[in-house]
């Protein structure tokens, strides 16, 4: 089998699993697609992953484009429409299949059972991914997100719009003076 060929079976059995358990979403996976992209196949570095979740999250479109992007640097555009594929199309079909199913089910004790214990799951593996994200980041990255967190909460009605240029611009400016 081909190097190419290889890197697409890759790509494939690493997405496709992530698609299932993306619960709360694609940055659930974050800390797994990190793991996975750097440590494991070497797709990408630690610092290309932190660009490239830049990049993921300034783009328009869902956040998940990350899986894309890991993609499009492990193996081209092939790369990037095979985790595409794998990433995206298994969660909605999952989604399809069990939304026909969930709604049936309205009002049954265990029906809210379930979606409250979807809670401490989804908040868990969303905060995995946030301390992936900010572990590629360093100390920068780190000031950054304390120093945004306190001002959320000294000032909870800025756009955080203006909280992300700031901090672009407090990072842009650490990567002159450094």
């Amino acid at each position: 089998m081909a190097e190419d060929s290889r890197t697409l079976v890759a790509l494939v059995l690493v997405f496709a699993p992530l698609s299932l358990v993306s619960i709360g979403g694609g940055p659930a996976t974050l800390a797994e697609m990190q793991h996975q992209a750097v440590a494991v196949h070497a797709w990408v570095t630690q610092r290309e992953f932190a660009d490239l979740f830049a990049i993921s999250r300034a783009a328009p479109g869902p956040g998940a484009l990350l899986a894309t992007l890991i993609g499009w640097r492990a193996g081209g555009w092939l790369g990037a429409l095979t985790v595409s594929f794998a990433f995206f199309f298994p969660s909605s079909m999952l989604v399809c299949v069990a939304g026909h199913y969930w709604n049936r089910w309205r009002g049954s004790g265990w029906h809210g059972a379930v979606e409250e214990g979807f809670v401490p799951i989804t908040g868990g593996l969303v905060l995995a991914g946030a301390l992936a994200v900010l572990q590629s980041a360093g100390a920068t990255g780190w000031g950054i997100a304390v120093a945004v967190a306190a001002f959320r909460l000294w000032r909870p009605k800025v756009h955080p719009f203006w909280l992300l240029g700031a901090g672009a611009l407090v990072s842009l400016l650490y990567g002159w003076i450094s």
